[in-house]
């Protein structure tokens, strides 16, 4: 549900980048105010996991789309809101900046529709089940599904009302609005189980990562090993296996106006923006410049796609995002302590 420039004016992308902005700012205040900097190292591997995990696209069966886990709803889970807004909104820097995934101009609209709204709306309706006393299994399942099924949902109300209210584009409201609904509540159902599925398994190994009250440990060095291997497996291997089908967002726009691609303006803001993202995205469409290209004439995708580039993709942009996060969560402590100065 990544957005593209092609959806947006400058002036809702502007007012996007505000609110997205805002919200970031918040977050930042209330992760320095927390001052647990063992998170710090959690929140590395587990941006990197959640990029890697994006690339796995899974077909939505009958609909010749696919959909792909967002993350911020399981980042908050395991991080906190504020924590896990963080990192998901830099997932999806990395993301536009050097795989050319969702545009500059978007990004303040991706971060709040993959962002905010999980982090911040969505989160709530999970957080209270699993602070439930013995909550069960099938409860826990059930509440994360509920929860990734709004997230999804608002987020895909989010990309249709910007875009409507952008007047760039041909897209009918009616008709973007009906095939964005029902395709994103599949997938978020989902991204539900995926979320429940990992929750399940650190409530049996951590719990205390799931208990505000617990006692933490000092060593998270067993889960982080887990999920660096899982990061390095997902994004090197695994995406091999990724569904070949367009994403929900991108099948919606096709069904809608019957182009696969929605061409941006060639002038302006949306032209600059676009000059520097070709500039900085040195791996666009997580693919090495010269095969993108080739890959864009190519009419039916091998799948599995066994290749060394994308594999490469996954484990640079794994590495990138705890590189930026670690950054992030350094110079949160670095103010924290000039603060206190």
């Amino acid at each position: 549900m990544h957005m593209a420039d092609a959806l947006l004016s400058p002036a809702v992308g502007a007012t996007m980048w505000l609110a997205s902005g805002s919200a970031l700012a918040l977050a930042a205040r209330r992760v320095r105010a927390q001052a647990d900097d063992r998170l710090v190292p959690l929140m590395g591997v587990l941006g990197a996991f959640v990029f890697a995990a994006q690339m796995l696209n899974f077909a939505i069966p009958g609909t010749g789309s696919s959909g792909h886990l967002g993350g911020g709803l399981l980042l908050a889970i395991l991080l906190g809101p504020h924590a896990g807004l963080i990192v998901i909104a830099s997932v999806l820097t990395v993301q536009a900046l050097f795989f050319a995934d969702g545009g500059l101009l978007a990004l303040g609209a991706n971060v709040f529709n993959l962002g905010v709204l999980p982090c911040y709306v969505a989160y709530p309706l999970v957080y209270r089940a699993l602070a439930r006393p013995g909550a069960s299994a099938a409860w826990v399942t059930f509440a994360a599904v509920v929860a990734a099924v709004v997230g999804l949902q608002l987020g895909a109300l989010g990309v249709v009302l910007q875009t409507v209210a952008s007047g760039i584009s041909s897209l009918p409201f009616a008709t973007f609005l009906l095939l964005m609904q029902p395709i994103h509540l599949a997938i978020g159902v989902v991204e539900g189980l995926a979320t429940a599925a990992v929750l399940l398994f650190i409530r049996r190994s951590r719990p205390d990562l799931l208990d505000e009250a617990a006692p933490r440990p000092a060593s998270l060095r067993p889960l982080l090993a887990s999920l660096t291997v899982a990061a390095l497996a997902a994004g090197g291997a695994l995406a091999w296996f990724a569904s070949t089908q367009p994403d929900g967002l991108e099948w919606s726009i096709e069904h809608a106006s019957g182009a696969v691609e929605l061409p941006a303006p060639q002038t302006g803001v949306h032209a600059a923006l676009a000059a520097v993202q070709q500039r900085l995205a040195f791996l666009p469409d997580y693919a090495l410049p010269r095969s993108a290209q080739a890959m864009e004439k190519q009419d039916s995708p091998a799948w599995p796609d066994v290749d060394a580039e994308t594999s490469l993709a996954g484990i640079v942009g794994a590495l990138l995002t705890l590189a930026v996060v670690w950054l992030a969560a350094a110079w949160l402590k670095r103010t924290r302590r000039r603060g206190g100065a």
